[in-house]
């Protein structure tokens, strides 16, 4: 006897379809073997699913038992194959025709005990049944939730073996999980810090508000105790809503990578990751033996913000080039290749010098001029480059500090943003891959940032005497774009490039 069951392996942050077979031999002796390249976790999975269909009150035929997991070249890993497993293995040993299977994807981790447990990349797996016409998907109680955003599927949670098999048998009528998935956004947005929390600093509000409504890139530099990583934090606060597709797109990657916790959560909020300064290469970018996001994938439709940044490993620090760039990172192995996208925006923090008084008029600065320039030497002048907005955070008096005057709300910046953003969509709506000013290639430069005769003579003369490279002349154009569309107008002025390019004079003191 022959039983098929649907299910689905991840590949990155996507899966990939898989079926289930249970061959099954009579004889007078019991065997089970698990072919299809199983990692571990796999292959022990008949323990637990003997264990489970047994004590569930089912029965597992006697004889020969093959369990093939096609295809046969894609390595399996994880228990989620265990719930296919047992219902195909029950169906043989209670001889049951169950000629509906193929409508199903089933998913799960099965306890000794017959109790399903929760597993990671339910979302994508949705997406993936939806795509190969399974209409019915049957997943953990936990995972049901993250599974049921996605339309065009019924998803049923079950908590026990003996749950599923009743439901798949039809002795069980159990209506399928339904959420009204603009009700649930916004009941799981939660409650951010606001910007009119941060006292002064009124030149760094109005850089974070350039940065976040053109998607850019921004380092902040001050001594410490200058409200550097409480600006950072509270960057999440004036960024868009993310629609539907982003949240998707988002909960995906932190599903793969176990970061959800089978608590049924879906990321509705942008994400904000704020990796310590001691992390490795493979923990920033991702990889691997099972390649896994990194920070800069789990910080995608959000915000990576690294403080300290010359504490960082110098190596570490230049593997993100080519992710600021492409917006993606690709990462290959011996087996293939797996690219998992990263368009986030950068925040990054640094003190002047080691101390952090260099520069401040109140305090002096006890390093040495070689102690200064290896500190400043750790962080490249490609990567600077690659970050359109350089501001200066400086030490705030203290009778601003006591005014209780944080200025404008979250809110209220956040209004502006949204509008500047919309601006910007509209403009690129030809444009599938472009969603904010910071991701206009150079090819259409010309057509979307062109400008007249005096500003460009004013940016001719200023990119020869700073010296600026041919990536900061378009990074100053994009961000004069974004300060035109916060304007609401079309035409890039002098008076936008002039502040744009005070943007990028910051790191020509910070390298010489």
């Amino acid at each position: 006897m022959l039983v098929r069951v649907f299910s689905a392996a991840l590949s990155g942050v996507d899966a990939i379809e898989v079926d289930v077979e249970v061959n099954h031999i009579k004889r007078d002796k019991f065997s089970m073997s698990l072919v299809g390249l199983p990692d571990a976790a796999v292959r022990e999975s008949s323990q637990r699913v003997l264990s489970a269909i047994d004590n569930s009150g089912l029965l597992f035929g006697k004889g020969i038992n093959t369990v093939n997991l096609a295809p046969a070249d894609l390595k399996k890993e994880g228990p989620s194959f265990d719930l296919p497993i047992a219902l195909a293995m029950a169906a043989v040993g209670m001889e049951k025709e169950i000629s509906f299977f193929d409508r199903y994807c089933i998913v799960g981790e099965l306890a000794l005990d017959g109790a399903v447990r929760s597993v990671k990349g339910v979302i994508s797996i949705a997406l993936e049944a939806k795509k190969c016409g399974r209409t019915r998907l049957i997943v953990p109680t936990m995972n049901a939730e993250e599974a049921a955003v996605v339309e065009g599927v019924e998803v049923y949670g079950v908590d026990s073996l003996h749950q599923a098999w009743l439901l798949i048998t039809g002795d069980l009528l159990q209506p399928p999980l339904s959420i009204d998935r603009d009700a649930f956004m916004k009941g799981h947005l939660r409650t951010l810090d606001d910007l009119c929390d941060v006292k002064g600093q009124h030149q760094v509000k109005r850089a974070l508000e350039v940065a976040a409504a053109g998607g850019h890139n921004i380092l902040m530099v001050g001594p410490p105790g200058t409200g550097k990583s409480m600006i950072a934090k509270r960057i999440a606060t004036i960024l868009p809503d993310m629609n539907i597709g982003e949240a998707i797109e988002t909960t995906k990657i932190h599903s793969v990578s176990g970061k959800l916790n089978g608590t049924g959560s879906f990321i509705v909020s942008r994400p904000y990751r704020s990796p310590h300064h001691t992390i490795s290469d493979a923990g920033l970018l991702g990889g691997g033996t099972n390649p896994r996001p990194g920070e800069v994938s789990l910080a995608h439709n959000g915000v990576l913000f690294l403080d300290e940044l010359p504490e960082f490993r110098r190596q570490t620090l230049e593997v993100l080039r080519q992710p600021l760039e492409d917006r993606e990172v690709c990462i290959s192995r011996a087996a293939g290749s797996v690219t998992f996208p990263c368009n986030c925006m950068l925040v990054a923090a640094l003190n002047p010098c080691p101390c952090g008084y260099y520069g401040d008029l109140k305090r002096e600065c006890r390093c040495s001029p070689p102690q200064i320039e290896k500190y400043r030497q750790r962080i490249s002048g490609p990567l600077l480059d690659r970050i359109d907005i350089h501001v200066e955070v400086p030490m705030i008096e203290y009778r601003e500090l006591r005014s209780g005057d944080g200025g404008e709300r979250s809110e209220e910046v956040k209004k502006r943003v949204v509008s500047a953003r919309q601006r910007q969509q509209s403009r690129y709506a030809e444009h599938d891959s472009i969603y904010s000013n910071s991701m206009l290639p150079s090819r259409l430069m010309e057509e979307y940032c062109g400008i007249d005769e005096e500003t460009s003579n004013y940016l001719e003369q200023t990119m020869s005497e700073l010296n600026f490279s041919a990536r900061a002349h378009d990074r100053i154009l994009k961000v004069a774009r974004t300060l035109a569309d916060l304007e609401g107008v079309e035409s890039i002025a002098v008076h936008h490039v002039m502040e744009a390019v005070q943007y990028r004079t910051l790191d020509r003191k910070l390298m010489m």
